[in-house]
């Protein structure tokens, strides 16, 4: 219980401390006018007040993954719990952070716009091609996901099927109506029923007195699998999220100051891994690592929300826990969807004003998701956690490329970016969705590939910088928006 209440506390007094220096070292700029009121077009650039973006924040980046990844995680031990806290203050809120702050700093480009701009034009059409992958893998997963749940607490005249339709026509309106039309109005509800849930069980491991174990280093994974890289890949969302950079841009296209995106950005992330943080203690402490092996088995992670939340809270507060549960990937699944056809229309540079325009790029992405959900959920979740880290060490090193270029402290992104980097080439290398090589020779394979990615930035900085000083390539990194829109 110790090692919990720690947790907790480091999380917000991280927020307070880190979140404070990485707002100084980016430099916040009050008087500069953002997207949301330069480009604003009325569909996806609408100014929100801070309450409605921190909220619309949290609820797109938390999908099942702060649940699903530390329930899964939890098998580990309470070695998960280091990866929450200090993965989540020093890795992902500033992954997320900076992100969004970069994305407003040059009119709320998305990631591949971003990395073509700071790591090279290739990278544009590579990081496209990647980001698409993963919103349609998250998209897919979170229409799945819910589906179980709801099924589960559903009369049984009431199909999976048809609850998986319902859950794509929500996907279709929110991807194509302005955003403060729908997302904008269900969000600060939905939130509000996502906290909810999770102080109701957090307190309940409190109040009930559930044996939460403490602090300890031992790998308690029933199946003896090594710590490191799964558990990097495992929890993501809660700790280094990818997807993140994926959505951020949305609410740098509609926040109003720069000042706001530390509550936003990097305050939403800290929330996030709290949420990660209730829900890793409650696999751990309501069942023991073979129970919650079982329990995993026979129905997957929504099987132990479902038994933490009945048991935590009774029959109607257990209901409304998986409610807020339930709630998480649908705002995420939403947002993935129409994040992809943001992306896609930067790509391609077609207007969103139309309507038109939105449905023929939405269109055939729900048509991929559809064939997606025939896939087996724990192959399509293997594949999404790889891509979403690989997408985070991407958005990492454009952060570290960023600071780097204006010559601030570029370390505050370089080292979660050189980890991440480590930790995802020894996954795919040695897992069986990839080249299935000894973990041994995965591990230096990966460790020579982030020694070349660390050498080749060190590399790029130096050339750039040497060439902007030389008055030969002048260094821009912050665009000038477009004040007659």
């Amino acid at each position: 219980m110790v090692t919990f209440l720690v947790a907790i506390a480091l999380l917000i007094v991280g927020y307070f401390t880190y979140g404070k220096f990485v707002e100084k070292v980016f430099g916040v700029k009050e008087e500069r006018m953002t997207p949301a009121y330069a480009n604003a077009d009325g569909v996806d650039y609408v100014p929100m007040d801070t309450k409605r973006n921190s909220m619309i924040q949290l609820l797109n980046i938390a999908g099942v993954g702060p649940i699903f990844g530390p329930i899964m995680g939890a098998l580990y031990g309470p070695v998960a719990f280091l990866w929450i806290v200090f993965g989540c203050i020093f890795a992902g809120a500033v992954h997320d952070y900076l992100t969004g702050m970069i994305s407003i700093r040059n009119r709320g480009a998305h990631l591949p716009e971003l990395a073509g701009k700071f790591l090279g034009k290739a990278f544009r059409h590579v990081v496209n091609a990647f980001s698409i992958l993963l919103l349609v893998l998250v998209g897919t997963v979170f229409v799945t996901a819910p589906a179980a749940l709801i099924a589960d607490i559903s009369p049984a005249w009431v199909t999976m099927g048809a609850i998986v339709v319902a859950i794509f026509l929500y996907y279709i309106v929110a991807t194509l109506l302005p955003v403060d039309k729908v997302i904008g109005r269900l969000y600060p509800i939905f939130g509000a029923l996502l906290v909810i849930s999770a102080i109701g069980v957090g307190g309940a491991l409190i109040v009930q007195g559930h044996p939460i174990p403490e602090m300890t280093f031992e790998n308690m994974h029933p199946g003896g699998l090594a710590v490191f890289p799964l558990l990097f890949l495992t929890i993501s969302c809660g700790a280094l999220s990818g997807f993140h950079a994926t959505q951020s841009p949305i609410i740098s296209r509609t926040t109003q100051k720069e000042s706001q995106g530390r509550k936003i950005f990097y305050g939403m992330m800290i929330l996030e891994g709290i949420i990660a943080m209730i829900w890793a203690a409650a696999g751990m402490a309501l069942f023991s690592g073979e129970g919650l092996n079982e329990v995993l088995a026979a129905g997957g992670p929504a099987a132990v929300v479902r038994e933490v939340s009945i048991t935590t809270l009774g029959a109607v507060g257990g209901t409304l826990a998986i409610l807020g549960v339930i709630v998480l990937p649908i705002t995420s699944g939403d947002t993935a969807f129409r994040s992809a056809r943001m992306i896609i229309a930067d790509y391609i540079k077609v207007g969103q004003k139309r309507i038109s325009n939105r449905l023929w790029i939405a269109l055939p992405l729900f048509v991929i998701s559809v064939v997606l959900t025939q896939v087996d959920f724990n192959l399509l979740w293997r594949y999404f956690s790889w891509a979403n880290q690989s997408t985070a060490m991407i958005a990492l090193w454009v952060g570290a490329m960023y600071l780097a270029l204006q010559r601030k402290n570029f370390w505050i992104a370089a080292v979660p970016a050189a980890f991440i980097t480590m930790a995802t080439f020894t996954y795919i290398l040695n897992a069986e969705i990839g080249f299935r090589l000894p973990i041994e020779v995965a591990y230096a394979g990966a460790a020579l590939i982030t020694a070349a990615s660390i050498a080749a930035f060190f590399y790029t900085v130096k050339a750039r910088l040497a060439a902007s000083d030389s008055g030969l390539r002048p260094i821009v990194v912050d665009e000038e928006l477009d004040r007659s829109a």
